[in-house]
């Protein structure tokens, strides 16, 4: 199964929504702040929309104890992450 570009990149928009949270927490996470982590899902996200692919970073990104998952954790949105990271999987071609 393919790249599914258009979802992929609808899921990167909502993770980018929760992580621009004022609220969120990201001392457990490898991004600095928030501005740091807009930054880096807007880089990928020009990635997807140009190339069709799914960087690698992208995919640690959103892995098991990876930087989402750790802000999305320490923040109180855990369970709309598990959500977002299935169907992450799902549209990059990873899921099951």
């Amino acid at each position: 199964m393919g790249v599914d570009v258009a979802t992929l990149v609808m899921v990167l928009g909502e993770v980018r929504a929760w992580l621009a949270r004022p609220d969120n927490d990201f001392s457990w996470s490898s991004f600095l702040d928030a501005d740091a982590a807009l930054v880096e899902i807007d880089g990928l996200t020009a990635v997807v929309r140009a190339e069709g692919r799914v960087p690698f970073s992208l995919s640690v990104l959103f892995a098991p104890t990876g930087p989402i998952q750790e802000v999305a954790l320490s923040s109180g949105w855990g369970e709309e992450f598990l959500t977002l990271a299935a169907r992450f999987d799902d549209a990059s071609g990873a899921g099951g």
